[in-house]
């Protein structure tokens, strides 16, 4: 299912705007009966177009951690030193998302640091052992002004 039509799409917003909807909320939403709404979702599951279902939790339930954007420099841009610092990004829990960025840094890292926990220890221990690092840029989020799922 490479092309989406516009009844896919509908349903794709949907999902995205409430994930929890039944199969017969969800036809009714878009104008299919339950089990031809059911029979998209799985087609667009196994496509690969919904790659999965999540709860957003709310800052409270996470403990109430601070945001830092992190830029972060390699020594160099070779492929291998490339996987081997994304490979080691996804053990660290504490970064919620990472982008490979044109620029003056090489990746730009949300990461979350628990309330009770310091972002000195999370530089210190995680960020800047992380294999090929030269240079870490920290930027604390004051707050967020827009959050989308």
């Amino acid at each position: 299912m490479s092309l989406l039509d516009p009844l896919d799409r509908k349903i794709l917003e949907q999902l995205a705007a409430d994930s929890s909807l039944t199969s017969a909320e969800l036809g009714e939403h878009v104008g299919l009966s339950p089990s031809a709404a059911h029979r998209r979702v799985k087609l667009l599951e196994a496509s690969g177009m919904i790659r999965g279902y999540r709860a957003l939790l709310s800052r409270a339930a996470r403990g109430n951690p601070s945001t830092v954007f992190v830029a972060v420099t390699l020594r160099d841009q070779s492929r291998a030193t490339l996987l081997r610092f994304e490979e080691a990004l996804g053990r660290c829990p504490e970064v919620q998302e990472a982008h490979l960025m044109s620029g003056d840094s090489d990746y730009l890292l949300k990461v979350e640091v628990a309330a009770d926990d310091g972002y000195e220890r999370v530089h210190r221990d995680v960020l800047a052992a992380l294999p090929g690092v030269q240079r870490l840029v920290s930027q604390f989020s004051i707050r967020s002004v827009v959050e989308r799922g």
